[in-house]
């Protein structure tokens, strides 16, 4: 341990009790609108802890959290990996973005592996992912770039399942998609004489994309339309996605139902023996539980019917610890010494909690992207398991039940430290419900109320941020009509750091542009200790 460089601060402890980490995922800073969901509700501590002696904005989204341009909004898991971090690493978006743009990927042999499978068996090569341009979960042009490289290769056919987004693009944007799709594989049919298909589809909140264990039947109805060829049958995609709007007007993307594309004979993509399948999206969370129903042998979770003996590879691995997948195209980023990992050298005791939608949040990728405990005598990690009904039905989700958890915790003494993510302003944000949103916000505020309160009992300290906005935008007025906006936002978001007579001790650090992955120092200031010699500076600056 002592590689960690991790030393005794002569500053000593700023506060006698614990320090916690509150995580406000998705309440962004934005223009007050009525379309701000922040904005809209009512936040008394919010409006307190924005006027404290030590708040600041941070970057939550781009170049700030390893995205490839500040056109790129943040996300849940690129910010809880720059939270741990401490610094930038270029994530997901970026390595897969410059490993097409260059051609290495085409050139190393996970592709190339693809690509002899399909052809040596003269057999189906499919693609399964996310079909936007939001570069959270994937691209689209990544998807395009390689089609193009697979029909300059040889394979002669290759079916697409695509997986609708709605949540990090405009709500009813598939058919945008689907045509810039449509377009790609009719010039390549013409260029390259070969047979490249839409196969099947469904909305991602209720097709394959399941994260976290929270909802196996996602998975199993993503298994069904994909591998098995079952679901609603259309002769299109496009006829699918206006059949579905039509019959729902107020039913958007993310919540499509799964479809079929058939011809006269049945489907025409069941995924079969010796076919190649790539999982196109980047980021992890959602892509594991996919990824195990193909790859692994003793399979629970649901009945497969059927278990095709397939080449597969994911657009990057998902979860280095489980090896999943097995082969992958890219490789994911390497997050080395996050925070956890210097506290446990210095015996700090801690805990993270969260409801299930964010759990991985404040454990896998705080962790970078390691799952399981650093030193599970010195951490705690508690899930409080969340209810399986759209997110705007019960817009207070479980916020409740992890603040009054994470009270308990802080109220044992045997904990110095703590991280709490409290969900609901993204997951209630990203359904575009503008009510139900503000609900989100409004108990958000007091959950971190009752937060503060124990803190200032315990004689304690406290960070106030969120990971990225979401809630701040809910819809955009264009041509004088509301336009739900489901995905997240540009916007910076707040940071207070409160504990007794702390502003009497330090000062904002004055930083151009200070981001998320300045608190991992921020926090062994607040500990006592000081920062790892490559963390991004803290926020805190000795009087």
């Amino acid at each position: 341990m002592s590689s960690l460089h991790l030393t005794k601060s002569v500053i000593g402890k700023p506060c006698t009790g614990p320090v916690l980490l509150i995580i406000m995922d998705g309440m962004g800073i934005g223009e007050p609108f009525e379309g701000n969901a922040v904005h809209m509700a009512n936040t008394p501590t919010l409006d307190h802890l924005i006027t404290t002696p030590i708040y600041t904005q941070l970057k939550a989204h781009g170049t700030a959290v390893g995205m490839p341009s500040d056109d790129d909004m943040g996300n849940s898991e690129v910010g809880h990996n720059a939270l741990g971090a401490g610094r930038i690493f270029d994530q997901g978006a970026t390595l897969v973005q410059n490993a097409i743009a260059s051609g290495q990927l085409f050139q190393d042999q996970p592709w190339k592996d693809v690509i002899t499978n399909t052809n040596n068996h003269a057999s189906t090569l499919h693609f399964i992912g996310l079909l936007s341009d939001g570069n959270v979960h994937s691209h689209i042009n990544h998807l395009l770039k390689m089609l193009q490289k697979a029909a300059e290769n040889g394979v002669q056919k290759a079916r697409v399942h695509i997986l609708l987004d709605g949540r990090d693009v405009y709500e009813k944007s598939a058919p945008d998609y689907i045509a810039t799709l449509e377009a790609t594989l009719t010039t390549l049919k013409n260029t390259y004489h070969v047979d490249y298909q839409i196969a099947s589809g469904g909305g991602r909140m209720i097709t394959t994309m399941d994260r976290y264990n929270a909802d196996w039947d996602i998975v199993k109805r993503g298994w069904d339309a994909h591998v098995l060829g079952e679901g609603r049958p259309f002769h299109s995609a496009t006829e699918a996605i206006s059949t579905y709007y039509q019959e729902d007007p107020k039913r958007n993307d993310q919540y499509l139902p799964p479809f079929v594309i058939v011809d006269d004979k049945g489907p025409i993509g069941q995924i079969q023996d010796n076919d190649s399948v790539i999982f196109c999206n980047f980021r992890g969370d959602r892509a594991i539980e996919i990824t195990q129903a193909f790859e692994v042998k003793d399979f629970t979770k649901f009945d497969r019917k059927r278990h095709p003996k397939v080449h597969f590879a994911g657009m990057m691995q998902y979860d280095g610890d489980l090896k999943l997948p097995n082969h992958f195209l890219v490789q994911p980023p390497h997050i080395s010494h996050p925070i956890s990992d210097y506290l446990c050298a210095m015996g700090i005791r801690s805990f993270a909690i969260s409801e299930t939608q964010k759990y991985g949040h404040v454990t896998y990728f705080w962790n970078g992207n390691n799952s399981g405990y650093i030193n599970q005598s010195l951490e705690t990690y508690v899930e409080i398991p969340s209810d399986r009904i759209p997110f705007e039905q019960k817009p207070e989700m479980k916020a409740y039940e992890s603040t009054q958890k994470t009270i308990e915790l802080l109220k044992s003494g045997q904990f110095d430290f703590g991280r709490i993510n409290i969900a609901n302003p993204d997951m209630v944000g990203h359904t575009g419900v503008m009510d139900a949103a503000v609900k989100s916000v409004e108990v958000t505020d007091d959950c971190v109320t009752q937060l503060l309160q124990t803190i200032e009992e315990l004689n304690g300290c406290a960070i106030i941020l969120a990971d990225h906005g979401n809630a701040d935008i809910m819809f955009e007025i264009k041509n004088g009509q509301k336009i739900p906006k489901t995905s997240h936002t540009l916007n910076p978001v707040p940071c207070a750091i409160i504990g007794k007579d702390l502003d009497k001790k330090f000062k904002l650090t004055p930083l151009t542009t200070p981001g998320l992955t300045n608190i991992a120092a921020t926090l062994c200031t607040l500990l006592g200790y000081e920062k790892p010699t490559d963390y991004d500076p803290s926020l805190l600056t000795q009087l």
